[in-house]
């Protein structure tokens, strides 16, 4: 298979505290990752790291073949990188159409009738359509996570990054949301997602990442990384000897 992603021996510190520690891996085409460990592993830093808003110490990064290790934020976007952030971060006093057109303009570079054409699949896709009108402030939590996801599909990539966007649903909407991003990656986008809502990911995810402390520990097929004993003591509270 392609890949797409390639890390490698990315590091990070903040002082004495290393938020990335020679983290390693690809990812194929069309594949979806999922990444899990503890608050404070350096899930989100790692994303950070991909998307450029912030620079590694040490370490490379090639996407579609090219180092973009040094690309800027907005051109690994338009390399075809997109991410959602865990805190929903919409232009409140937009549209949620609004908030749509400047992903597609701005990230995707489409004009005119086509960036609009774009922007209303989209919608389509991530079931906000009817409420392309409304003002993004006053949209409830689902909604405001599912134009996270609008925003990033608007940017036409073929990496994307989701960074706990199932967190706070119920267990209804997590299963709407799932069936969206099983959509997604069947349209051929490669997917990588950080969770802690454990059964949503993994009714997605082809493959899990464990992190903690900025170093990868796990990476294999989703049941038996989920089985390990060190997995469970590290992100689930088990003890191994339990």
């Amino acid at each position: 298979m392609t890949t797409i992603l390639q890390l490698e021996g990315l590091c990070k510190s903040f002082g004495a505290i290393r938020v990335a520690d020679d983290l390693s891996y690809s990812l194929a085409q069309g594949e979806a990752l999922g990444i899990i460990g503890p608050n404070g592993a350096g899930k989100t830093t790692m994303f950070n790291l991909i998307t450029g808003t912030l620079q590694g110490d040490k370490g490379a990064i090639t996407f579609q073949g090219k180092d973009v290790t040094r690309y800027s934020p907005a051109n690994r976007c338009r390399a075809g990188m997109a991410r959602s952030f865990q805190v929903p971060q919409p232009f409140s006093g937009l549209s949620v159409f609004e908030n749509a057109m400047i992903a597609a303009t701005q990230a995707a570079g489409l004009t005119g009738r086509a960036a609009e054409k774009k922007c209303v699949d989209v919608l389509k896709q991530t079931e906000l359509l009817e409420k392309a009108n409304i003002r993004a402030a006053s949209l409830t939590l689902l909604d405001r996570k599912r134009l996270e996801l609008t925003r990033a599909l608007c940017a036409n990539p073929t990496l994307l990054m989701l960074d706990e966007i199932a967190g706070g649903l119920t267990e209804a909407e997590c299963g709407s949301l799932i069936q969206t991003i099983k959509d997604v990656q069947v349209s051929g986008v490669s997917i990588i997602w950080i969770e802690h809502v454990v059964h949503a990911l993994l009714a997605v995810v082809d493959r899990l990442i464990v992190i903690d402390f900025g170093r990868k520990i796990a990476d294999g097929a989703p049941t038996e990384i989920m089985a390990l004993p060190q997995v469970q003591e590290i992100y689930l509270g088990i003890a191994a000897d339990a």
